[in-house]
């Protein structure tokens, strides 16, 4: 009986360095996936610029760097931001394409590659009559179809795939624009207020709500009370390149957070062309000290409410009993007056 597995699909696009880098092939180890070298250079991406209705011809090259054959299904896929970090991905063979992936077409779906050689093969990318305006990032894929055998219980799969990067921007206006949403911070805190370091964690979405791909620059301020600044930060672990229409969920952390204090934190996301805010406000309080205060509070109230009740109860008035007011009194026999 055959064993079932979980398919993992390890997709590497680490493609090349940004303009003006040297070039440098996809590459696992294994086989790697690049533009074919054009008159003038090597190129670390695929760059396109065309007009809807537009179709544009070039070839991909596939190494195979092992001692056997390698067979390889090649399509062209549509580009992402992974929800993890950010990072560059590209769809399976098997999810539905919208932009690259479905206007870009090899020649050839699946080729096999001789032991140490390449295979060169021409695709063609027809941009529709009716397509949007602004930047479609894709990749071509060379994907190997076998599946390494996991092991365990729960087999793993895994299916490997590298893949070339497509810029393709398409004429029209070009409209850069983003936004910062929900952001929130949380505090981590010592029981004891002192003894420990106070961290806090800031999490917000960073989305591309225009049609051209940007690189960010955020910001993280923070002040406390009387506008003190606490923290003044330039962020670091943010995507390289926010897709149009992507969006990620990010965290910073924030060594040596207050652990007494109110006020606001404040990002600021920019890129060229665009400029967006977004803050949260916060409240520090070591909560042991609180709840001991709480705790206090309230007892010390409960007690002053027993004591006065007690010096009402004192202060009041005796009454007389139910039965000395319904028992009616016996008149007193007047002495008989003697003749």
């Amino acid at each position: 009986m055959r064993k079932p597995y979980v398919l993992l699909l390890i997709l590497l696009c680490l493609l090349g360095l940004p303009a003006g880098g040297t070039a440098h092939a996809a590459d696992n180890g294994s086989w790697s996936v690049y533009p074919v070298a054009s008159k003038i250079a090597a190129r670390p991406y695929f760059t396109f610029s065309a007009e809807p209705g537009q179709t544009l011809t070039d070839q991909v090259a596939v190494q195979n760097k092992t001692g056997r054959p390698l067979t390889f299904r090649l399509y062209a896929a549509d580009a992402y931001n992974t929800a993890r970090d950010g990072g560059f991905a590209v769809r399976t063979v098997r999810e539905r394409m919208h932009g690259v992936g479905a206007w870009a077409k090899p020649a050839r779906s699946r080729v096999t590659v001789p032991a140490h050689r390449t295979v060169t093969v021409p695709f063609s990318l027809h941009v529709p009559d009716g397509a949007e305006p602004g930047d479609h990032p894709g990749a071509v894929v060379a994907l190997d179809e076998r599946v390494d055998p996991g092991s365990g219980k729960l087999a793993l799969g895994v299916q490997r795939a590298v893949g070339a990067r497509v810029y393709l921007r398409v004429g029209g206006p070009a409209l850069p624009a983003l936004s910062v949403e929900q952001v929130r911070i949380s505090h981590h805190q010592p029981l004891v207020p002192g003894l420990g370091d106070s961290t806090a964690t800031v999490s917000y979405t960073l989305r591309n709500t225009g049609n051209v791909t940007l690189s960010p620059e955020v910001n993280l301020k923070a002040r406390g009370l009387f506008g003190r600044t606490l923290l003044d930060r330039d962020l670091t672990r943010v995507p390289a390149e926010l897709l149009p229409g992507q969006r990620v969920r990010l965290t910073e952390t924030w060594r040596g957070a207050p652990q007494f204090d109110r006020g606001d934190v404040t990002l600021t996301a920019s890129a060229p062309g665009t400029r967006q805010t977004a803050g949260a406000s916060f409240l520090a309080l070591p909560w042991l000290l609180v709840a001991l205060v709480f705790t206090a509070g309230a007892l010390t109230g409960a007690l002053l409410v027993r004591a006065r009740r007690v010096r009402a109860r004192r202060s009041a008035p005796v009454r007389p009993s139910r039965r000395e007011r319904t028992t009616p009194s016996r008149p007193r026999s007047s002495p008989s007056a003697r003749p």
